[in-house]
């Protein structure tokens, strides 16, 4: 959907036509838009893929009742062969884009006020939870086999760096066998998580609740950050938040490099429009953060 059709949607919505349409940059799913009215603006996102806002609605009704800030859903169908869903907007950045302007301060607040949210997510009642259902095939095992199949097909580096986890995760079984099918937000890392100010502003693009270990999210925005090339000092401040064990704390390691291998395996890929930057540089500098991480582990 183009900005053009935006446009239309708009007029046959609101019956006004908006003044500014930005497209974001950030997200591989959806086509998503931010569009400015005179008076206020909203969130479009949009898809090919029948259906597939159903769950984002279910879940930001369920957060919201939990005081949990997420954006409020003003209208949602089909347009132009594409499923819509019209969003408020909540001011504010990705984390990602103004974390080297944060101070050590509100590091720590955001750090507090996100294991807060995880913590009230924490408490929901979980449904449909398959009887099979184990942390390890469900999502540790899953995520290895896919980045070994999407590093094999794209060539950019060596499958051994995933066959070394995979026999790291064996010696894990028994932590693993513990996680229980608890809700989290696991896709907030350098991205989804709103900053205004210094402070957390709301959550966005909820499309799934994660289930089970919530020091996946930790772990991820390790790694987003170690790409960046940026400190870490956040995920300091989450773990000090979270008072892990060194139990939790070794896990949190093979987490960690567990996203690296599943970063590798996006490099050069494509999502919809987007492909995901790849170069020898770049390819270079995921050896070394794997390396450093797994002398670390």
């Amino acid at each position: 959907m183009n900005e053009e059709e935006i446009v239309k949607l708009c007029i046959n919505c609101f019956a006004k036509c908006p003044k500014r349409i930005v497209r974001c940059a950030v997200g591989q799913a959806n086509y998503v838009y931010i569009v400015e009215f005179t008076e206020e603006k909203i969130v479009v996102r949009c898809s090919e893929e029948t259906g597939v806002y159903k769950d984002t609605i279910y879940w930001l009704e369920r957060l919201a009742a939990l005081d949990i800030p997420v954006p409020r859903v003003l209208g949602r169908g089909t347009f132009g062969g594409h499923e819509y869903l019209i969003l408020t907007y909540i001011e504010g950045k990705d984390i990602g884009l103004v974390y080297t302007e944060l101070t050590v301060e509100e590091k720590r607040e955001i750090a507090r006020t996100v294991v807060g949210i995880q913590n009230k997510v924490s408490t929901l009642q979980l449904q449909d939870i398959p009887a099979d259902w184990t942390w390890k095939a469900f999502f540790v095992d899953d995520i290895l086999v896919r980045a070994k199949e999407r590093i094999i097909t794209n060539g950019y580096f060596a499958p051994e760096k995933v066959e070394r986890l995979m026999k790291a995760a064996e010696g894990l079984g028994d932590y693993f066998a513990g996680i229980k099918p608890i809700a989290y937000l696991d896709d907030i890392s350098t991205k989804n998580l709103l900053i205004h100010e210094g402070r957390v502003a709301g959550v966005i693009d909820i499309d799934w609740m994660g289930v089970g270990d919530k020091l996946t999210y930790v772990a991820m925005t390790n790694m987003a950050l170690l790409n960046m090339g940026c400190d870490t000092d956040y995920v300091t401040y989450l773990l000090e938040e979270m008072q892990l064990s060194e139990a939790e704390r070794k896990a949190f390691a093979f987490y960690t490099l567990l996203f690296c291998v599943d970063f590798m395996g996006e490099r050069g890929m494509q999502f919809m429009d987007k492909q995901v930057p790849v170069s020898a540089e770049i390819v270079e500098q995921m050896n070394g953060i794997y390396e450093k991480l797994w002398r670390e582990y």
